[in-house]
This record gives structure tokens, sequence and C-alpha cells, in this order.
């Protein structure tokens, strides 16, 4: 298993980064829509795991959605003076708005799926407001002064991926040493409030980087938005986990080896990158 995991990210993070760094914003923007259409695909499991034809109309539905965002907000509209779009900056203030009711269902959790657990179109809501904020997030943080420095935005887009991977690790390692708290048992049995907290702890090696490399950035600023970005990126894994425990799936797909779906590794990213762009439009913009 930790050999497969090892492989699938000696060629997935080459190839996330070439994506990020490399492609131009409108190609970027085109080739994310295949890479949520697979997301998509896996969130319609969890809406039914029997029915293929629930799973391929939410994915066609979610494909409509992203393909009528990039035709009506074209990459080069994203921005104009410092602002951005109307509906990007709409579709991530509902994303938001959506994870304080996915905080209120995961804490509630399992009476919250009394609410949910049998309604197929709650649970394709509950998708769409998941992925096409996300979406819309990483093209808005990738499009970032795009004319002006090519590599800003995705310099952006890889700091969350930063913060999101650094509190991922802290809390897996962390909580396999001394976790013994357990933070959600009923959500997901294996995390510990000392995983989350070593999680958090482990997000300052990239407050680190980022006042080594931006020294003139304000400290407490730097350090409260990590840390916040951090546990909301945690909401989002246990969102994850609480849809697919209700679904009785372990793993949304199995597109990557050792990894499971492309839903499995962007869960923590649905929540914070939406959030971060937000919290960024607010302190920098």
């Amino acid at each position: 298993m930790l050999k497969q995991r090892i492989i699938t990210a000696i060629w997935l993070i080459p190839l996330v980064l070439g994506a990020i760094f490399l492609l131009p914003v409108e190609y970027f923007a085109w080739a994310l829509v295949a890479v949520f259409l697979i997301a998509a695909k896996e969130w319609g499991r969890i809406i039914d795991s029997q029915c293929d034809v629930t799973q391929w109309s939410f994915t066609c539905t979610v494909g409509i959605l992203l393909i009528a965002l990039n035709l009506i907000v074209p990459a080069d509209t994203i921005w104009l003076r410092g602002q951005i779009h109307p509906i990007y900056l709409a579709v991530m203030a509902i994303g938001a708005l959506w994870w304080i009711v996915s905080l209120l269902l995961v804490v509630t959790y399992p009476k919250s799926a009394k609410l949910w657990q049998k309604n197929p179109m709650l649970k394709s809501m509950f998708g769409q407001l998941t992925l096409v904020p996300c979406f819309v997030a990483l093209i808005a943080l990738k499009s970032i002064s795009s004319q002006i420095s090519p590599y800003y935005g995705g310099s952006l887009v890889l700091l969350v991926m930063l913060i999101v991977w650094a509190a991922d690790s802290g809390a897996y390692f962390v909580g396999k040493a001394v976790g013994k708290t357990k933070l959600m048992p009923a959500v997901s049995p294996a995390k510990t409030l000392e995983g989350l907290l070593g999680g958090l702890m482990t997000t300052l090696i990239v407050v680190a980087g980022v006042m080594y490399i931006s020294p003139e950035q304000e400290l407490g600023l730097v350090v409260a938005v990590t840390l916040f970005v951090a546990l909301i990126s945690a909401l989002g894994d246990l969102s994850e986990s609480m849809f697919k425990r209700a679904a009785c799936i372990k793993d949304s797909g199995t597109i990557l080896p050792g990894h499971g779906g492309v839903l499995d590794r962007i869960d923590s990213l649905t929540a914070a990158l939406p959030v971060f762009t937000l919290i960024y439009i607010a302190f920098w913009m």
C-alpha cells in the first residue's frame, strides 16, 4: 500500500506542478473540467452507489455547470482592475456558506444524516456546493496577476496545497505516534485531537517559508490565516468522510493506486481553496 502511494505520488506531483505553473490560465481552466468530472462521478457513488444513471446524470450536471462558467467568465475577464468577477465571487461566497452548513452536519452526525442520507437531491446539491466553488477558486487563484507575473497565481495555489499537505501529514504522523483522544469517532474513527493539533503545528513550517520568501508580510496575519485554512481543510476531509460513511464507501474511487479516488485527494482542498481565496481578496487585494 505504501509503495503504491509513493509511486503514484512520484508521477502525480510533477503533473500537478506542471499544470499549476506551466499551463496558461485558459488551458488550465479547461483541463480542470476533466479532473472535476472524475470527482463528480465519484460523488455520484455517494449519492447512489448502485445506480449508474444517477452517477452519470450528476456528472453531466456538474460538467454543464463547469463548462458554462468557463464560457460565461473567460479567463481574461476573471480579474479586472483588481476586482474579481461578481459571478466568481458569488460562487465562492456560496461555497463558504456551505462549509458552515457542512460543519453543522459533521458535528451533529449521525443525527444529521436523517435529513439527507436517503435524499438524492440533497446529496446532489451538497456535491455541487463542494465541487463547483473549489473549481472556481482554483482558477481565480491561478489567474491572479497572470499577465504581469505568470507564476504568482500558481504560487498561491501551491501555497494552499502546502498548507493542506502539511496539516494532513502532521495529523497523520502525530496521530499515529501519540493520538489517543478521538476527534469525531462517528465520522472518522482514526482521527484524533492530538493529530489535529499536530497538523496545525506542522503548518507553521509553511508560515516560516512564507516569511522567509516575503518578510514584509505581517506575521500574525500569516499565522492566523494559515491555521484557519488548515482547520477548514480538516473540515473538508471530515465532510467527505461523513458522506462516504453514510454511503458505506471506503474510498471514493480507484483511479489513483494507493490513494483512492480524485475526491479522496482533493477533499481537504475543496474547503481550503474557496476560503483562502476569499481571505486573500479581503486582506491582500
